[in-house]
């Protein structure tokens, strides 16, 4: 399982919102460092359950800063927000049930991660940075 080097290429150019996905990179590499040192089931599962609600938690954040800057996308944005914790929340149900995670499901956790970044968040820190 490959690890996310966070960059400049993930910049929002948002101190708040790149620190707030700072942290979700680093609990993104630690699952998967954790699952190849074969670390306990309930360690890994755990460290899920902490990457989901830091996601949560940062959704919220992220969408109270759109509140305030008057961001016209905020409920096309929003609605990605709740696919996306349906999604993972669905992936979760279904790793607690077997107790693994794969290499397939890590990778559609990492495209979760950096395509909502590159595409959804990217567009916000624009707006942002035009100051409209």
């Amino acid at each position: 399982m490959k690890e996310l080097v966070w960059d400049e290429v993930l910049s929002v150019e948002n101190d708040e919102i790149d620190n707030d996905h700072r942290i979700l990179v680093d609990l993104f590499n630690l699952l998967g460092r954790s699952v190849l040192a074969g670390e306990s089931r309930q360690y890994v599962e755990a460290l899920l359950e902490e990457l989901i609600r830091c996601t949560a938690w940062h959704f919220s954040h992220e969408e109270r800063l759109m509140l305030k800057a008057g961001y016209e996308d905020l409920e096309e944005h929003r609605q990605e927000h709740l696919d996306l914790m349906d999604s993972v929340c669905d992936l979760q149900r279904e790793i607690l049930k077997t107790g693994k995670l794969e290499e397939q499901e890590f990778e559609f956790l990492e495209q979760w991660l950096t395509g909502h970044i590159l595409a959804a968040d990217m567009k916000f820190g624009e707006f942002l940075a035009a100051g409209t």
